[in-house]
């Protein structure tokens, strides 16, 4: 009998008392959550139609989720969460839902920012962090709105850093982190942290044949982030560095001039500087036929091969900037020193 009785108690004294601590990562986990989940918001895109008796009725046609960027009111998201709404809802943690306007966006960079009226200090905007500072192998906190499902966390990694993804924009968004925190439809627009609660990226895709997570997100990181929204809040749209043209899109070039490497210039805006500096677009010669002017082949020593590395190549200026253009006219090549401008 004793012998049972020191059995049992032996086997007492094995077994963890409830209650028992949490390791030090799962401490740092939940605080990371607790702190940074009142900043998460439910985004409901919502489409207004007419019956037949002209009456008004929504339908929501898409949601996701996004955060708080100030306390003026201001929530970041996806473009894709919000493109084709007539309305927006946003719905806070407590589930207060607030009506929402859209302020701006960048198709380019996947990044829109709408507006709400909320009661003060009903909002709380999160920390910044610095993307350029990310190491691959440090932890990632996703959290958003997976499935419907609100205020969802999942941990992970930052698997990989420098991922180039092609945006709903038409151009690739280089810089992209890469992690394998869980992603599902609906995270789309909401943070990805750091161990510290700082921003880190903006959770925007899955790779996945499914469209469940597969271990492969992509998230937008908060430098970019950093870059566009104040802009969109300020201007309403971004302030894009250029020279006055247009161009022709990729498949148009190939219908004209076939796989040719280079951006084909449509036509150069007389008073701005590409047109000051001589910039020929496409013209038609006495006959009717088309004739190609200008093909920007080259950027500060650069090769550009197509319109994503024109957009990306200019992306890195600011405006009042000078870039050294390489064009190639009639089988031959010059070389032009530019100064950028705003050309929206």
């Amino acid at each position: 009998m004793n012998r049972f009785r020191g059995v049992v108690a032996a086997a007492l004294l094995a077994c963890p008392p409830l209650g028992a601590a949490l390791l030090p990562d799962e401490e740092n986990t939940i605080k990371v959550f607790r702190d940074a989940v009142p900043s998460v918001v439910f985004v409901t895109n919502i489409a207004v139609r007419q019956d037949v008796f002209m009456d008004e009725f929504a339908i929501p046609q898409g949601s996701g989720s996004g955060f708080v960027w100030d306390r003026e009111g201001h929530i970041v998201t996806n473009y894709h969460v919000v493109a084709g709404g007539d309305a927006f809802l946003v719905t806070l943690k407590d589930h207060t839902e607030l009506k929402a306007e859209i302020v701006g966006a960048e198709p380019r960079k996947d990044i829109a920012v709408l507006r709400v009226r909320a009661p003060e200090g009903k909002l709380k905007p999160l920390v910044m962090g610095d993307s350029d500072r990310l190491r691959v192998g440090q932890k990632a906190v996703a959290i958003g709105n997976p499935f419907g499902l609100d205020n969802t966390m999942t941990t992970g990694i930052v698997s990989a850093l420098g991922r180039q993804v092609r945006a709903i924009g038409g151009v690739t968004i280089r810089d992209m982190i890469q992690t394998d925190a869980a992603i599902n439809p609906g995270n789309s627009g909401g943070p990805l942290l750091d161990s510290s609660g700082n921003l880190i990226g903006m959770n925007m895709m899955i790779y996945s044949p499914s469209g469940a997570s597969a271990g492969i997100g992509f998230a937008v990181p908060c430098n970019v982030i950093r870059k566009i929204v104040p802009q969109l809040i300020k201007y309403g749209r971004t302030i894009q560095a250029g020279i006055g043209i247009t161009v022709l899109r990729d498949d148009q070039k190939y219908y004209l001039l076939g796989d040719v490497a280079g951006v084909v210039v449509r036509e150069a805006e007389p008073g701005l500087p590409a047109g000051r500096a001589g910039v020929r677009g496409i013209r038609r010669d006495p006959s009717g036929r088309l004739t190609v002017g200008d093909v920007i082949v080259g950027i500060d020593g650069q090769p550009i091969k197509d319109y994503d590395d024109l957009y990306n190549a200019l992306d890195r200026h600011q405006v009042g900037d000078r870039v050294e253009f390489k064009f190639l006219r009639n089988g031959r090549t010059r070389t032009v020193s530019i100064e950028l401008v705003n050309v929206f």
